[in-house]
C-alpha cells in the first residue's frame, strides 16, 4: 500500500477547520483551498491584491513543507467571490506563476466562501518526487 502523508501548516495543525492543508499520495500533492489568513490569523479585509499575495505565500509555504515549489503545480482552482476581481486576479496570477510553468486552471465565481472576509481561495494539484 502506498504511503499517504498529511501536511497541516502551520506546524502542529489547528483544531478548526478539520482538514489537512495538503495530502501527498504517490507522486501527487493535493493542496486544500488556501485562504488569505496570515500566520497571526489576520486578513486584509476588502483588499483583493493583499489577499491574493497572502494566498500565494501560504501556497509557497505548503509546497516548501512538501519539498516542492511553484514550478511543480499541475493545476489550480481559483475561487472568487466577486466577478469584478477576475481581471485583477489574472494580472496577479500571471506575475505569481512562472510563464514557462503555468499550470492548468479553473476559475469560478462563487456566492460565498466559508470565512466571510475571504475574497478568494486557491487549491492545487502538484507533482512531487
Amino acid at each position: 500500500m502506498q504511503k499517504i502523508t498529511r501536511y497541516a501548516t502551520p506546524t502542529g495543525g489547528r483544531p478548526f477547520p478539520p482538514f489537512s492543508m495538503a495530502v501527498r499520495h504517490n507522486g501527487t500533492l493535493y493542496v486544500s483551498g488556501l485562504g488569505p489568513l496570515d500566520a497571526q490569523g489576520t486578513i486584509a479585509r476588502g483588499d483583493f491584491a493583499a489577499q491574493f499575495a497572502q494566498v500565494i505565500e501560504n501556497l509557497k509555504t505548503v509546497l516548501a513543507d512538501a519539498g516542492a515549489d511553484m514550478t511543480r503545480i499541475l493545476k489550480t482552482s481559483v475561487l472568487l467571490v466577486r466577478a469584478t476581481d477576475v481581471p485583477e486576479m489574472n494580472r496577479l496570477y500571471a506575475a505569481a506563476f512562472p510563464a514557462e510553468h503555468l499550470p492548468a486552471r479553473t476559475t469560478s465565481v462563487v456566492s460565498a466562501l466559508p470565512v466571510p472576509d475571504f475574497l478568494l481561495e486557491i487549491e492545487a494539484f502538484v507533482a512531487v518526487e
